[in-house]
């Protein structure tokens, strides 16, 4: 029974808008295994309700309904064997933990950078609940988040240096090659990829390089899925 994938999309089908998904895309695509992906909204709790929660993305397997991405990643690796391992070893898990803790932090910075992006390219449904939600989160309307957000670019570009000196000496965070480490922390940039234009990286960014490696993989899949590059 193949695989399905519910990820949150927006008023095109085929613009998918979380980070998170994004990650798990990555993860199957990495044990070669296929999966259907179902486009989900905001407001379409039905769908997914078997998985018990309201949020993506949620994976059915075998009848199981899989949700948290990092919960997923796991059960990828524990039920697929035999397939390439996410994290290059037991050691490997507990390092990749730091990795997807790390992702909702960057993601938490680039949101205030892109957020009006986001409400632009959700259907006319989903438009209502999100400025609800995230102006309450934020206590400002989502205009006033991003309107000086020239000014937040560089202290979020800097905020990245952590990671622009892991890639000046190797590839991946995974090594020669990418591991799950790197599917956390790329699905926030292909999430702020597929919904805005405003640049996060500067193009000679080694991180930026890191990125471009990461689009190519498999065959160019997050290269293929509507973006701005």
């Amino acid at each position: 029974m193949t695989m399905k994938l519910f990820e949150l999309a927006g008023a095109e089908p085929e613009r998918r808008l979380s980070p998170y998904c994004w990650a798990i895309r990555m993860a199957l695509a990495h044990k070669g295994l296929e999966v259907e992906t179902i486009p989900w909204r905001f407001i379409d709790k039905e769908a997914i309700a078997p998985s018990g929660q309201g949020k993506v993305p949620v994976l059915v397997h075998e009848g199981k309904w899989l949700f948290e991405s990092w919960d997923i990643a796991q059960y990828l690796e524990q039920t697929f064997p035999d397939h390439p391992s996410l994290f290059g070893g037991p050691q490997g898990v507990a390092l990749t933990k730091y990795f997807v803790n790390l992702a909702p932090v960057i993601a938490s910075h680039a949101i205030k950078l892109i957020l009006v992006d986001i409400y632009d390219h959700l259907t006319e449904t989903d438009k209502p609940y999100f400025r609800e939600s995230r102006e309450q989160r934020f206590g400002m309307p989502l205009e006033q988040v991003v309107a000086n957000r020239e000014a937040l670019l560089q202290p979020f570009r800097d905020s990245l240096l952590p990671l622009r000196m892991t890639f000046r000496s190797q590839s991946f965070l995974g090594g020669d090659q990418p591991l799950y480490a790197d599917y956390a922390v790329f699905g926030v940039f292909q999430w702020a990829r597929c919904i805005s234009p405003f640049q996060l990286l500067a193009e000679d960014d080694p991180v930026a390089h890191w990125r471009k490696r990461m689009l190519q993989a498999f065959n160019g899949l997050a290269q293929s899925a509507p973006g701005y590059d």
